[in-house]
């Protein structure tokens, strides 16, 4: 059996990742004002913050048509016998959902869907993961009882700087009171049940980034052999100084820098900092 990788633009996949293994990337979009980008297609992440900063308005973000992944799907089967569609938390979009449906109308292939239940790069180790197992020859249904596996350990917690742009697009679920509370804290936020909520409520930057270590701390002394990611908004320096902080407190992890693109960004804004990992 050959089995094709597909995910979305959210998993925030470097050039090399995408080249190296059978992984196909379905873009979704960010709309300033009536005109629609497609994430890392007619949007970099530098020209998405500088127009952020330039808009009156926030910009709204759309999942992709369920024709583009038909089309795609109709593609891959002239070579592959399975496809496994790896997405973002189906609690914050309705892309797995589409994704699953565009497999219920395609011929001459199986496609099984997968809710990463996160996003960004940490989404982007399932792929990744899906992606090298492919290439070596696994089914799907094998792959698919591996990132079960890995989700038993993923874990990623992240700091805004602004969390109104959670509360205007409907992403923080929380009760009414608790997120006006929140507004004048830096709290750590984190995926439960599909969904965004408020994990701790933290009044500084600084601590927040420090709990989060911790938090990475107490996983490493049960399980040295980690993957982690740490992930930025658009505040690159200050990503690869907490990386570089993190790489010599816990030298056993295995550490990169990823980045909060423009459909994620829409809803964390600027500033925004983010770890995840999961045990090896």
């Amino acid at each position: 059996m050959t089995t094709a990788i597909v995910t979305d633009s959210t998993a925030y996949l470097s050039q090399a990742e995408q080249q190296q293994y059978p992984i196909h990337v379905v873009p979704l979009s960010v709309i300033f004002d009536q005109e629609t980008f497609a994430e890392g297609v007619d949007l970099d992440v530098t020209t998405f913050y500088h127009k952020v900063r330039e808009a009156k308005e926030l910009p709204k973000t759309s999942q992709p048509p369920i024709g583009e992944f038909v089309t795609l799907f109709e593609k891959l089967a002239k070579d592959y016998d399975e496809i496994v569609t790896i997405h973002l938390s189906s609690g914050i979009s309705g892309t797995y959902q589409g994704a699953v449906q565009a497999g219920e109308m395609v011929d001459g292939i199986e496609v099984y869907g997968y809710d990463s239940e996160i996003a960004c790069a940490v989404q982007g180790f399932y792929v990744v993961e899906a992606g090298k197992m492919a290439q070596n020859g696994a089914s799907a249904k094998e792959i698919i009882a591996k990132l079960d596996e890995m989700k038993k350990t993923m874990r990623a917690y992240f700091m805004v700087d602004d969390l109104s742009h959670l509360q205007r697009g409907g992403r923080l679920s929380a009760a009414s009171a608790l997120i006006g509370g929140l507004l004048q804290v830096k709290p750590i936020l984190h995926f439960q049940e599909k969904v965004i909520v408020p994990f701790e409520k933290i009044r500084t930057r600084k601590r927040a980034l420090k709990r989060v270590e911790d938090l990475l701390g107490e996983d490493v002394a049960a399980h040295p052999n980690i993957e982690a990611v740490v992930i930025h908004g658009n505040c690159e320096a200050e990503g690869k100084e907490w990386l570089a902080t993190l790489s010599q407190k816990y030298p056993s992890v295995n550490f990169k820098l990823s980045y909060f693109g423009p459909v994620i960004g829409t809803h964390l804004g600027e500033g925004s900092l983010g770890l995840g990992w999961y045990r090896k």
